[in-house]
């Protein structure tokens, strides 16, 4: 029969067992899926800060702010330009009414959802700006994070040079009040691309080879053609590249209908953007269509000093209503990782240590003036020591503040 002393180390033997098993736990529970982190400490704070300074300079433009559910039912977030997106959501039922839902992978389609039905009957055009986490169920190389904040806005109700020469103003005016510089816009045209493989009658054998060689920009793959379709597709990469330059290229190519129409609409849009936002470089590439697929008109990309990846894009689009018709759009999203991406790491927030017992008063005068407060919890304890202790930069000590 074990003795007392026996059954007290098995006691203790026990505790440790659990206490182990504990922290197994809690080390699986810092382990993440693939694509997800946990943004903490300073990363966490500029972010939040990033998304409120974007946001306001939406708003300060006049664009209304809207928060669509991270949540949806299924076919709602596949109409429209969702439909682009079907493979990038995570899907779960509806135990109530055993409908699929889906977690939105961009909130562009939302926005698109609003304005054809809750916000069908606002004043056009509608002004309308958002930030909240998006989803996706496969990182890319340029983006292998699952989850990230996008912020953005849209214009929606109006076809026009002004709206969308707006959009792009507002896209590089927001992204240098966050601290990027020497910006760039890359116009794209991908509805032209569908026009000119019709035009040309290329075989519909060889269209995606077409694509696929415009997007990596190729120009080897077009060997196989006959000389008039060569010469077009090779013009086509050609023009790539400063936009003044880019736009004499492809008028040269004397395209006419809605390819004529979208060369025309980027000269107009080019001789607006040079005199609007000088100190902008404006590209164009006629070849890239890679994400800009649902676009029904021109799309853009902004870049900045530094990156090699976008920070953002937008365009032209059309948002579908329950009757049937379409409704002219023009909008701009960002996404904050590749903006932090970008930027330098701000410094952590300077914070003060008040001492058990100081007036509340007093204190609140302190967060009034700009202060981050940390209020001491015990008594006789050594103030510089436990401001330090608590990673403050500052403490008060009788009655002034003292850096630490």
């Amino acid at each position: 029969m074990a003795g007392p002393v026996d059954n007290t180390v098995k006691n203790m033997a026990g505790r440790i067992s659990a206490r182990q098993q504990a922290s197994k736990n809690y080390a699986k529970q810092a382990l993440l899926p693939e694509g997800f982190r946990d943004q903490i400490g300073e990363y966490a704070e500029q972010e939040a800060h990033l998304v409120r300074e974007l946001v306001d300079t939406f708003l300060c433009h006049g664009y209304d702010r809207v928060s669509p559910p991270l949540v949806e039912y299924e076919d709602s977030l596949l109409a429209g330009p969702g439909a682009q997106k079907g493979a990038q959501m995570f899907r779960l039922m509806d135990a109530d009414t055993q409908r699929m839902m889906a977690l939105r992978a961009d909130m562009t389609v939302q926005i698109s959802r609003l304005a054809a039905t809750r916000l069908s009957n606002e004043p056009r055009p509608l002004r309308l700006a958002y930030a909240g986490s998006v989803l996706r169920t496969k990182g890319s190389q340029v983006r292998p994070t699952r989850q990230f904040y996008q912020a953005g806005f849209e214009l929606i109700g109006i076809d026009s040079v002004a709206a969308e020469v707006e959009v792009i103003a507002l896209a590089c005016a927001a992204l240098t009040t966050v601290g990027l510089k020497r910006l760039s816009v890359d116009i794209t045209l991908a509805p032209m691309i569908a026009d000119i493989i019709s035009h040309l009658e290329i075989d519909e054998t060889l269209q995606d080879t077409v694509i696929e060689a415009l997007d990596a920009k190729d120009v080897s793959a077009f060997h196989i053609f006959p000389d008039e379709q060569r010469r077009v597709l090779e013009a086509l990469l050609a023009a790539a590249g400063p936009a003044e330059n880019a736009i004499k290229l492809l008028k040269n190519l004397g395209l006419t209908g809605r390819a004529g129409d979208l060369i025309s609409r980027v000269e107009e849009i080019y001789s607006i953007l040079i005199e609007r936002i000088p100190d902008v470089a404006v590209t164009v590439d006629p070849c890239e269509s890679k994400g800009f697929e649902y676009k029904t008109g021109i799309g853009f990309a902004v870049f900045a000093e530094g990156g090699k990846n976008e920070i953002g894009r937008g365009g032209h689009y059309d948002v579908s209503h329950p009757d049937g018709s379409l409704e002219p759009a023009t909008g701009f999203s960002v996404y904050l990782d590749s903006l932090l991406a970008m930027l330098p790491v701000v410094e952590a927030p300077k914070k003060l240590y008040l001492p058990i017992g100081t007036d509340s008063v007093k204190a609140a005068e302190l967060r009034g003036s700009g202060w981050r407060t940390i209020q001491g919890l015990t008594e006789d304890e050594d103030s510089i020591k436990e401001a330090r202790r608590l990673n403050c930069s500052h403490a008060l000590i009788v009655g002034e503040i003292e850096a630490i």
